[in-house]
């Protein structure tokens, strides 16, 4: 198989939709076999047919899920962990239920995944994790995003951890730190405000380049990463300059 990822097995959570789906293709088109897992059963179906992609549900939250998935379908060079959620509000607004799923998706969803697949990945002295974070985290404060900000950090965490313990043994783990990206996600947030126009004018203020970034964009970053072999560790930031 042609192409710089050729033989390469790559699975990506969350791929029915916006960076997750938009990295399926990328990774299909760079000579991937893909495997495009989701929830949602009906968003997967739009890559139903594409060259070199497979879809299957797959419940990240469901421990028994992820473990009966990854014994099924075998070795796996790459993991895109893309999967997570958005809430909104300060410390005071955050509720414990809020707090404890933001944890359970955006950050043990990802523990459950790289258990399921670094075994396989050290047995062959070789493989890359990749996990989804954010600008909103270590990386920068953002009013608002106190469940989102806490776990996405949390996400940074994880993944130097994972990098600096398996580092000598053909391990990579990086992380992608987004800014604002148009996604279904976004247009849902931004429709919930009341006022779309302005919402979506106030996002994109916050964006030095003064536009959103696109899913094929941070997908982009996602092959480069998953070929990357000198680089690991990396909480790497793709965000038009807010973080400047």
């Amino acid at each position: 198989m042609t192409g710089k990822l050729g033989g390469k097995v790559v699975v990506v959570t969350a791929a029915g939709q916006g960076i997750g789906r938009a990295s399926a293709l990328a990774y299909a088109e760079a000579g991937a076999q893909v495997w495009a897992t989701d929830i949602n059963e009906e968003a997967l179906a739009t890559l139903t047919g594409s060259a070199n992609i497979e879809t299957a549900k797959l419940d990240v939250l469901d421990s028994t899920s992820v473990t009966a998935f990854f014994e099924r379908i075998g070795a796996v060079n790459v993991l895109f962990n893309c999967a997570g959620v958005v809430h909104g509000g300060s410390v005071l607004e955050m509720s414990d239920k809020d707090l404890d799923f933001a944890f359970d998706l955006n950050v043990r969803a990802m523990v459950r995944t790289i258990k399921a697949v670094l075994p396989g990945m050290l047995e062959r002295g070789d493989g890359t994790i990749i996990n989804m974070a954010s600008i909103a985290s270590s990386s920068k404060g953002v009013p608002n995003r106190c469940a989102y900000g806490t776990t996405k950090a949390a996400v940074i965490g994880l993944t130097k951890a994972i990098a600096a313990d398996y580092v000598t043994r053909g391990i990579r783990c990086n992380a992608i730190c987004p800014g604002t990206v148009e996604s279904p996600s976004l247009e849902q947030r931004m429709r919930a405000q009341g006022n779309y126009e302005e919402a979506r004018a106030a996002f994109i203020a916050r964006q030095p380049m003064g536009r959103l970034g696109s899913p094929e964009e941070i997908a982009e970053l996602a092959v480069y990463l998953a070929g990357a072999t000198y680089t690991t560790g990396q909480a790497v930031g793709i965000d038009g300059g807010w973080s400047i």
